[in-house]
């Protein structure tokens, strides 16, 4: 579970990254040469929508999105997590027609290209369908915890835990790794 939650979050970062290194770069260029990359405003549309979507899945999942807490913070914890099992599938109720309509997008796309480079918005569609059916999937995965009697709070404490182990894991494999080369941490 963790290693999809990380793929998600590393996706979503590498398109926001990308829209604004295109964007940075197209004004450097812009105002220093002027000239453009090409398809710059095609490709930062793309690639937010891209970015949308993968969000979509992590807010989902973690149940970070807005919300009004108004009702939620008055009631018991079984009733929160009554109120928090309807409302993620009320989202899933949404986000798995969502992502098969993207599919059918991709599918309908044709030979629809971008205006100066001619790059396939197929590809773009793609990547955002994925985005949009891990968000589904994201939201299944969080109905049947929630309904395993696990509350909100316990599913980001067993995020932490688990990446708190999987990072001490790596200090220690690290340290053992720089050790028997000889490096610092051998003792000598």
């Amino acid at each position: 579970m963790r290693r999809l939650l990380t793929a998600t979050e590393n996706a979503s970062a590498l398109f926001l990254l990308l829209i604004a290194l295109l964007t940075a770069g197209n004004v450097v260029l812009r105002d220093l040469f002027g000239v453009q990359v090409p398809d710059w405003f095609d490709g930062s549309k793309q690639l937010q929508g891209i970015a949308l979507f993968w969000g979509i899945a992590l807010a989902t999942w973690r149940g970070s999105h807005i919300c009004v807490d108004i009702v939620w913070e008055h009631l018991s914890a079984g009733r929160r997590r009554a109120m928090d099992v309807v409302a993620t599938s009320i989202t899933l109720a949404f986000l798995a027609p969502m992502s098969w309509m993207v599919w059918k997008k991709v599918a309908g796309s044709g030979g629809q290209v971008t205006a100066d480079l001619g790059l396939p918005l197929q590809w773009f569609y793609a990547v955002g369908a994925v985005g949009a059916t891990v968000a589904a999937l994201l939201a299944a995965l969080r109905v049947v915890a929630l309904l395993r009697k696990r509350s909100h709070e316990d599913l980001v404490e067993m995020e932490l835990a688990e990446f708190a182990a999987r990072n001490a894991a790596q200090a220690t494999a690290g340290g053992a790794h720089r050790s028997a080369a000889g490096r610092p941490g051998d003792g000598s």
